[in-house]
């Protein structure tokens, strides 16, 4: 049994690929997937649906062309750990998101586990 069994996780991402991999990496850890969301209405919907239902994040900062950071707020409001995924590194996350955490395209089965682990003991 794996410390991240039964973790609630919101994803938002519109790259269909990328999508089905982190959904397949999730499940493989364990995971319940929420979503996934491939535009930012789609992510406010499930949010709306029950913020309860989701333990963690993990956002594309693009989405769609919409920058996914009125999202994160929304979770950080309500305290949901989240983390960003960009291919761009830090100089694609806006200044006032600097320093939070991060998951650099493209990213591996032990990178994912290593963030969500992370996110896991923030909640």
């Amino acid at each position: 049994m794996s410390s991240l069994d039964g973790l609630r996780v919101l994803i938002v991402e519109d790259e269909a690929l990328v999508s089905m991999l982190l959904e397949a990496m999730l499940e493989d850890l364990g995971c319940v997937v929420v979503g996934p969301a491939g535009r930012l209405a789609e992510a406010v919907v499930l949010m709306d649906e029950g913020m309860d239902g989701i333990d963690v994040a993990l956002l594309d900062v693009n989405v769609a062309g919409e920058q996914v950071f009125p999202v994160a707020e929304t979770l950080k409001a309500a305290g949901k750990p989240f983390a960003f995924s960009t291919g761009y590194g830090e100089a694609g996350v806006d200044d006032g998101w600097r320093g939070a955490m991060s998951l650099q395209k493209p990213y591996t089965f032990d990178d994912v586990r290593r963030v969500l682990e992370t996110l896991a003991a923030t909640r």
